[in-house]
């Protein structure tokens, strides 16, 4: 489940940057909102995703509070998954 979760980490900061650095100044700088409208949506599901799966993960694995709390934080700041996943899940050879 963790690899799963490190999947869909990736998948949901990029998709915010894709949403915050793409489609959002497509919007309000050439009036186009198509793409707001389907990155925003993905954006929406693999954060719900993102947050179902770390709320399952945090009774499996036993998390605490402060580590979960950090986790949840990390899914509404740019690069947050990013960090978190490199700071909570390293590699391992």
């Amino acid at each position: 489940m963790i690899k799963f979760f490190k999947i869909l980490a990736l998948l949901e900061g990029v998709s915010m940057l894709l949403l915050l650095f793409v489609a959002m100044p497509m919007k309000y700088m050439f009036g186009d909102p198509f793409l707001v409208k389907h990155v925003g949506m993905a954006h929406g599901v693999l954060f719900v995703g993102y947050m179902i799966v770390a709320t399952m993960l945090k009774f499996e694995e036993s998390w605490s509070w402060k580590k979960y709390g950090f986790i949840s934080l990390a899914s509404i700041i740019p690069f947050g998954t990013f960090y978190m996943e490199r700071k909570y899940f390293p590699r391992t050879s």
